[in-house]
């Protein structure tokens, strides 16, 4: 299953790049990163019928364990491609939220947005290995 990441404005050169780059290497499954403007601009259309996760202020706060499992889950229902949508500084909007198969929030805080892409990364490979098998997915 793709691992799409569909972020709202640019990354450039950061601590916050370098680490969601450290990340985003060391996921096993295929994994595509995109970005739109900060304002407008369309969702590239998917090539198959797809997941979409927004990361909300609103949405659920679940374990690794968990998101690993929503991942199995779909992987193994023949998901092809899981979305993860971070937008812009205003977040998402109310259709975006109702469209949305799942919503997760890092925390009741606010996090910045570049912080936010190099934790998804970090995310996505913690339950990558979890599902792989490995013990060290526990380290950092």
């Amino acid at each position: 299953m793709l691992l799409h990441v569909i972020a709202r404005g640019k990354i450039g050169r950061s601590p916050e790049a370098d680490m969601f780059k450290r990340y985003a290497k060391r996921i096993s499954w295929p994994f595509r990163h995109t970005e739109l403007p900060e304002s407008g601009g369309k969702l590239p259309d998917p090539q198959t019928p797809c997941r979409m996760v927004l990361l909300d202020e609103r949405g659920e706060q679940i374990s690794s364990e968990q998101f690993a499992r929503v991942l199995e889950r779909w992987r193994d229902q023949g998901v092809r491609e899981t979305r993860f949508l971070i937008g812009a500084a205003d977040g998402h909007g109310d259709e975006a939220r109702t469209e949305a198969d799942l919503l997760i929030a890092f925390g009741a805080m606010t996090w910045p947005h570049l912080m936010a892409r190099a934790m998804l990364a970090e995310q996505l490979w913690r339950a990558t290995s979890i599902l792989a098998g490995h013990p060290y997915h526990r380290a950092g």
